[in-house]
């Protein structure tokens, strides 16, 4: 027992709490998703419900809500997980050094999940099947043209407040800039692989084909690079150096994680 007692004392304590504070951020990015996948396609079932034959408002009502969703989402996770919800945004802040790879292996599964389930939780709100395949055929070259540029802007926006000290920001420019892509683009922004894959299972106003993914995918990941590469040429400062959980500045952190961390 003395020496089970030393052996805390000498790290494995710290390590203990290490686990603890990893798991904590896994299951932030999972919730998170999962309520943004909700919020995304319970509003455009709803939109669709309330606004039958009008296709306009129905877009308003959807992006309204998932602006004011988006933005409520982000401040609740952001200083536990930082709140991607995103596997672009998340592959981006690890090429960039804003933390480590292995959040990434961590991260983009629950991020996957969550958005799965929040399908699913939408679908069941409103009494419809917990999930059923989308016939939202989605594609040709303008709709994924918009889903490179919407993927590009949100990554240019993050990083560059990221970059500059302004994080604090990013929850309000976030849910503005995606209220605004709904508009702008001809593919209502996307703008997340994960999400993507999420609407496929629900046949509604916000949904997509699985036949339509691919394509959607494939220029998010391009955006992804394309904002990545804009970033580095435009703020090309290193921050600083990663660590597993990059809170965003003035946020709480818990007190284990600060230990673990050596911080005051």
């Amino acid at each position: 027992m003395p020496l089970a007692r030393s052996s805390l004392r000498d790290g494995s304590l710290e390590a203990a709490a290490v686990t603890a504070r990893e798991w904590r951020q896994i299951a932030a990015e999972l919730l998170g998703s999962t309520l943004l996948a909700a919020v995304v396609l319970g509003s455009g079932i709803s939109a669709q419900r309330l606004s039958p034959e009008d296709a306009g408002l129905r877009l308003f009502e959807n992006a309204f809500a998932t602006a004011l969703g988006l933005t409520a989402v982000i401040l609740m996770f952001a200083p536990i997980s930082g709140a991607s919800f995103n596997p672009a945004i998340t592959l981006v802040e690890a090429a960039l050094g804003h933390r480590p790879w292995i959040d990434a292996v961590r991260f983009i599964p629950s991020q996957l999940v969550g958005c799965i389930a929040g399908a699913i939780l939408a679908n069941l709100m409103f009494g419809e099947p917990p999930a059923r395949w989308s016939t939202t055929d989605r594609g040709g070259w303008p709709q994924l043209l918009a889903e490179v540029i919407a993927t590009t802007g949100l990554v240019m926006l993050v990083m560059v407040l990221a970059r500059t000290g302004r994080s604090a920001l990013t929850a309000p420019a976030v849910g503005v800039y995606i209220g605004a892509a709904y508009f702008f683009t001809s593919s209502s922004s996307f703008a997340n692989p994960a999400l993507t894959v999420g609407r496929m299972f629900s046949d509604s106003f916000a949904g997509i084909s699985p036949a339509s993914v691919g394509g959607f995918i494939g220029a998010q990941i391009l955006g992804a690079a394309l904002g990545w590469l804009l970033v580095r040429a435009l703020v090309p400062h290193k921050p600083p150096a990663p660590t597993s959980s990059p809170h965003r500045p003035g946020s709480w952190v818990p007190d284990d994680s600060r230990a673990s961390r050596g911080r005051p």
